[in-house]
């Protein structure tokens, strides 16, 4: 890995920061040496419109001054801040400290207010409507990415208005998907159905069993190949809880509906990733956010 190491690009952006600087400075100091060619008038004999001539005045000293200022500011500036490629600079001061020190100034603020959501089950939390008013905002800035902002989900990402739950939709279940996150997986199953023919059987069969439209022929060839999915789908077909395998019962259809999304599902299988939202996980949501928003969460399916 050191081959792929170098500080150069940090040496390159000083060098072009401190060099600028200078040259400004250099700048200032021989313009103000120079001595101009001027007329008898102290005009540069530029003249326009018959009687409108440029003349030869110095800078304002207060405009020369704040020229200065401003390079003195900048020198001042790199020592104190990082700005010199890894320098920390003097105070020590970065932009991850910055917003660390206001998010715990933050969660300090609002302890008491969690702490009395915590003394209550999510379930009573999900009444309170300041809670809730919490717990919205909380959906907003981390799941609405995904879920969408009315909560009824996007293709591949689950409606959570409704109670088609994969792993189950007690609090229980949905706080531990909201701290530890989810990894789902359904591996390609052609090779075990059979030919694509056999696949395709499948298909209508899958469809059948929501009473999806279907062809009631290839349903009944592909019911016996169905016993590949029934390892995780069940035999009936309404899926395991336990791990996270879909209800081919309903009609409720998270990646598609129909004979070719089916098929495609089966011959190339799926993968799908809730990260973890607990920040002992990787994620932002302290315990007691993960808590209000299990209760928010819960209620938009328990009215």
């Amino acid at each position: 890995m050191s081959d792929f190491t170098s500080n150069f690009w940090e040496i390159y952006i000083s060098g072009i920061t401190l060099v600028g600087i200078i040259a400004c400075l250099v700048l200032l100091i021989v313009t103000g040496k120079m001595k101009a060619t001027t007329a008898a008038d102290n005009s540069t004999g530029h003249v326009w419109d018959g009687d409108l001539r440029e003349m030869n005045n110095p800078l304002p000293r207060w405009w020369t001054y704040m020229f200065v200022l401003t390079i003195v500011f900048s020198l001042g500036y790199l020592v104190l801040y990082p700005g010199l490629g890894s320098n920390p600079g003097k105070l020590g001061w970065t932009s991850h400290g910055q917003h660390q020190a206001e998010v715990e100034k933050g969660n300090a603020e609002v302890a008491p207010i969690y702490a009395r959501f915590m003394a209550m089950p999510p379930e009573e939390v999900a009444k309170d409507a300041q809670a809730m008013a919490i717990g919205e905002r909380l959906y907003g800035n981390n799941c609405a990415q995904c879920h969408a902002s009315d909560a009824r989900g996007n293709k591949g990402f689950p409606n959570l208005t409704d109670n088609d739950w994969l792993y189950g939709g007690t609090t229980e279940k949905i706080k531990e998907t909201l701290v530890g996150g989810r990894m789902g997986n359904m591996p390609p199953m052609a090779a075990a159905v059979g030919s694509a023919d056999d696949v395709k059987n499948v298909a209508h069969y899958v469809l059948s069993l929501s009473g999806s439209p279907h062809d009631a022929t290839r349903a009944a060839l592909g019911q016996e190949k169905f016993a590949v999915c029934a390892a995780c789908h069940g035999a009936d077909g309404k899926g395991m809880q336990a791990i996270g395998s879909a209800n081919l019962t309903d009609n409720i259809w998270l990646h598609g509906y129909g004979e070719k999304v089916i098929v495609e599902m089966v011959n190339n299988g799926k993968v799908n990733v809730m990260p973890a939202q607990a920040i002992e996980n990787g994620g932002k949501l302290t315990d007691e956010q993960i808590h209000v928003l299990t209760a928010y969460i819960w209620g938009l399916s328990n009215k």
